[in-house]
């Protein structure tokens, strides 16, 4: 979160319009910060986020029927919560990324 760690220097993004557009350009030039885009038709080129993907896609969104946005906000959150605080990840020495991030 920017309001806690400040803003990364680097995002790496696909090619999708969430990511090309005039409103993220905007945001990203006005707190410094780059945008690497990946080549088109390389999901290898960002392999841990498309790993992060696919997790969010198995243990999350077809986990969990959702009944209303308020309940899918809650549900991801609590996930996020999980994969990020209580998870280890063998890629960060298996710690949890909020434990490797106080490092």
């Amino acid at each position: 979160m920017k309001s806690q760690r400040g803003a990364p220097e680097t995002i790496k993004a696909d090619n999708g319009s969430e990511f090309a557009g005039k409103v993220m350009d905007r945001w990203a030039y006005e707190n410094g910060v780059e945008i690497d885009f990946s080549r088109p038709g390389k999901p290898t080129d960002n392999a841990w986020i498309e790993s992060v993907n696919g997790r969010l896609r198995q243990e999350c969104l077809n986990a969990h029927w959702f009944l209303s946005l308020a309940d899918a906000r809650r549900k991801i959150d609590e996930w996020r919560r999980f994969y990020n605080e209580l998870h280890p990840h063998s890629a960060l020495e298996w710690l949890t990324p909020t434990e490797y991030a106080r490092q």
